[in-house]
């Protein structure tokens, strides 16, 4: 059967180099014009789980309360004292052009926040107007200590505690387009993923995935234009004061900045890198350009399928590049080094003969080495999270192209060279594999019991392995997003998103009669039976219970909201203290930062009234509040019905305590068991949840890839050896630097993340290629003598030179990533490299001596 589908592959594809060769050029005209659609991605899906089914429930919260787009900028004067004329001048001036720039909303400092305690003033005062700090007889001392703790809605979040450093919010207009479209794509997706869509809606979907990843690209455009600008603004306040920018959009900007700098960088490194190498190994110019022009053509069809399939490169994907140069010269490199041999042992063959026995030879462990490592990549399909699913299948496309290139472009390209004169390669590298053999003869059950022993400790390693690792450490130290993050989670209250939605219990939403008289939580908006502010008909109109939220001031014709909070179940005295003793409880934890929500008006109020609020004092505080304080104070913490409140929490994501998921659990366990809520009626969501979600689902991630890896190539060597013996010795070495690497990361405290999770699974598909060539090749040659320790050594001086050269271009390619912005690039770059060394000394080692040790029957190649 092999023989056969070799000799159609030698008359179709060997015997026509001239045809091939067009097609290849034709592929290659076609890729380069659609690599012009190629696109870089860092939004926030790449921190999110396939499928999380928290994820709607977060978009509604966002839509319902309000989920602008925004950014921080930090302000700290580097001279005078913050509270001082000419600094807050300056910010002003920052504030003033900052505020003019396109499709900005509005620009939020402590400029702008009512001063309700410099001096103190009671509450009904705030119906006149409130005094700010840029009122020039505003008192400066007054403002500190209020803005840096006195009150309770500014401590932490506009000035830090020691009034030395401030903050500005620049929020975005929200873009409904935006939003629209990637409603539709998810509609669209969810009923094509339930088989409720029709032959249309999929089309539609096709339609609706093209246009929102055209808005989307357009829009990451915009915001890096927007970043830029802003950065630029800062720039001429910066000998004044210490500046940094903070917030989603601008980690998303910067990303998708590192991501075009590593692949740029990476992608020239490694090219340099291997043009060294291969004039180190062949010096010849033809065994340099033939090799790289398998990888560049790789790389180059794999750009062009990434633009017309529309996938984007993520920071996760974006040593695609190097990767696919790395592996594709590793084929390239067997191929040459089995030429140059079949050259020297046959000088007078024909260039044609000498192709089509390097081809004849390799042509087997070639495809299986390539589909190892593509089962290794589509394991990664399992993992459950997009940007890793994406970089699967970013890699096995493009896989399956280096495997045609080194099938057949480089045996075409090889056939219309000239012959050269054959040259003996370099013998140091020879030396050395053989005096390895003979260590593996003479200590064969040392080499395995070491092998044991390291197999132990690892695996023993992997129980410690911790899924917890901190957002602000995938990033250096140097960087702006690295330092925007410490500054807001030192001084301003946290970085990492929280929300808390707590409904009202069901027994209160289900029914509509009035509660009882005496119930201490009665509903003060119930329209039913007595009412305690029926004597206030007068000041309140013909309806009392008009929309408590109603501005006075405002001239347009009121809405009709009245209904909808007649039954409102927060809006009261009694649940408002059981909010704030919630709130209270939420501040006490070491994780978090700053905590609001309607409870942080409510304890203001009662501060200011001097005695706790009535349900009268509600009313009037709800109607004189004016509009602007309504907006920032009350609607993105209560419902339009009152029967749902939201809690907002940041979380200090730099505490090196933090635990994601043992802080969310308790909080839910506090809530339920301490303050009298049904687990139904909370809900934590937000960007932490998510976030955790995805950490959460690695082991499981960890476990199906490895699984699956495994298994599908148990099954290949099956097939491919014919031998279980001889399967499970190539599997075994490869599985021992896989459990290397895990168990070393345990053992230093290394957690899993989005990038360390694919290692294992990239180190088994790539090292296996080793274990496949030397067992290949031992295959060959045992027949000659049966004699095992003869046929290693042959082995190690053969095919063991090609494993070591393919093996150190590949640990020497992975730790150019080291060099990184994005922390887990330089792990996985590092950790790699590591692993593949491991592997590269057990396929040397570990794999020869258990074949001379067990002396496993080795069926002929057919």
């Amino acid at each position: 059967m092999i023989q056969a589908l070799y000799a159609v592959y030698r008359r179709v594809v060997l015997n026509h180099p001239w045809l091939w060769m067009l097609l290849i050029v034709a592929m290659s005209v076609f890729s380069l014009y659609h690599a012009r659609d190629f696109r870089l991605d860092a939004s926030a899906d790449s921190l999110i789980l396939e499928n999380d089914e928290a994820l709607a429930f977060y978009r509604e919260v966002a839509q319902r309360y309000g989920g602008s787009e925004f950014l921080i900028v930090t302000y700290e004067p580097s001279e005078r004292a913050l509270f001082s004329r000419p600094v807050l001048d300056d910010l002003a001036t920052l504030q003033q052009e900052l505020a003019v720039l396109p499709r900005v909303e509005s620009v939020y400092s402590m400029l702008d926040v009512p001063l309700l305690y410099s001096p103190k003033e009671p509450l009904g005062e705030l119906a006149k107007g409130y005094r700010t700090l840029r009122d020039a007889e505003a008192p400066l001392e007054l403002a500190a200590q209020e803005l840096s703790g006195r009150n309770p809605l500014y401590r932490d979040l506009l000035v830090n505690r020691d009034g030395s450093m401030t903050a500005l919010l620049i929020t975005f207009e929200r873009d409904d387009r935006f939003y629209t479209l990637l409603q539709r794509r998810d509609d669209l997706r969810e009923r094509v993923e339930k088989g409720q869509a029709s032959s249309a809606e999929k089309r539609e979907l096709r339609d609706a995935e093209r246009a929102y990843s055209d808005y989307s690209a357009g829009q990451q455009e915009r915001n890096a234009a927007e970043i830029a600008h802003i950065r630029s603004i800062m720039d001429g306040h910066r000998d004044r004061a210490s500046l940094f920018l903070g917030g989603a959009a601008m980690i998303a900007s910067d990303a998708v900045s590192y991501v075009r700098n590593d692949l740029e960088f990476f992608s020239l490194g490694v090219g340099a890198f291997l043009i060294l190498a291969l004039l180190l190994i062949f010096r010849r110019a033809r065994w340099i350009v033939l090799p790289l022009s398998c990888c560049a053509l790789t790389v180059l069809w794999t750009l062009g399928w990434l633009g017309l399939a529309d996938w984007k490169v993520t920071v996760i994907s974006s040593n695609f590049v190097s990767l696919l140069l790395i592996i594709t010269m590793s084929m390239a490199i067997h191929l040459t080094v089995r030429y140059r041999e079949l050259q020297l042992e046959h000088p007078a063959a024909t260039q044609r003969e000498l192709v089509q026995a390097t081809l004849g030879f390799m042509a087997r462990p070639i495809i299986y080495t390539a589909l190892t490592t593509i089962v290794a990549f589509i394991s990664l399909v399992v993992s459950g999270i997009r940007p890793v699913i994406d970089f699967g299948w970013m890699m096995t496309f493009g896989l399956c192209f280096a495997l045609f290139l080194c099938l057949v472009f480089y045996p075409s390209l090889l056939a219309l060279l000239p012959k050269d004169q054959p040259r003996e390669m370099r013998d140091v590298t020879r030396r050395a594999t053989l005096a390895v053999a003979d260590f593996n003869a003479r200590h064969h059950l040392a080499v395995v019991l070491v092998a044991v022993l390291l197999g132990v400790g690892a695996v023993w390693g992997t129980t410690k392995l911790t899924v917890e690792n901190r957002f602000i450490d995938y990033f250096k130290e140097h960087t702006e997003i690295y330092q925007g993050m410490v500054a807001i989670d030192r001084h301003l209250g946290g970085t990492t998103p929280l929300d808390i939605v707590i409904d009202a219990p069901r027994s209160h939403t289900d029914r509509t009669p009035p509660l009882a008289e005496d119930d201490p939580f009665a509903d003060p908006f119930s329209s039913a039976g007595n009412n305690a502010f029926a004597q206030h008909d007068d000041e309140f109109g013909d309806d009392p219970f008009g929309d408590p939220f109603a501005d006075p001031f405002d001239d347009a014709d009121e809405d009709n909201s009245a209904d909808a909070l007649e039954n409102a179940y927060w809006y009261t005295p009694q649940r408002l203290d059981q909010l704030l003793a919630i709130q209270h409880y939420l501040e006490s934890l070491p994780e978090t930062g700053k905590v609001l929500s309607l409870a942080s008006v409510y304890e203001v109020a009662t501060d200011l009234n001097n005695a706790p609020l009535s349900y009268f004092d509600l009313m009037m505080l709800a109607r004189f509040v004016p509009e602007t304080l309504r907006t920032q104070l009350v609607k993105p913490y209560l419902s339009e019905d009152g029967n749902q409140v939201r809690i907002s929490i940041r979380v200090v994501d730099s505490d090196r305590n933090l635990n994601r998921n043992d802080l969310l659990a308790k909080i839910h366990h506090d809530l339920t068991h301490d303050f009298d809520l049904e687990p139904e009626q909370v809900t934590l969501t937000g960007a932490m949840v998510l976030y955790n979600n995805m950490l959460q689902s690695l082991f499981q991630s960890q476990i199906a890839t490895l699984g699956f890896v495994f298994l599908s190539i148990m099954a290949m060597f099956l097939v491919l050896f014919r031998s279980l013996a001889l399967s499970v010795i190539a599997m075994l070495p490869n599985l021992l630097s896989a459990a290397f690497i895990l168990g070393l990361m345990g053992w230093i405290g290394l957690p899993l993340d989005i990038m360390t999770i694919t290692i294992a699974a990239i180190t088994i598909g790539i090292a296996v290629d080793a274990s496949i060539h030397y067992i290949h090749r031992f295959r060959v040659e045992f027949p000659r003598d049966h004699d095992y320790v003869a046929t290693m050594k042959r082995c190690h001086g053969s095919i063991g030179t090609a494993v070591y050269y393919t093996s150190m271009i590949i640990v020497a390619g992975f730790l150019i990533l080291v060099a990184s912005n994005f922390k887990p690039t330089v792990y996985f770059g590092a950790l790699t490299s590591l692993a593949m060394v491991v592997a590269l000394t057990a396929n040397l080692t570990v794999m020869p001596s258990m074949l001379v040790w067990l002396k496993p029957r080795i069926p002929p190649l057919k």
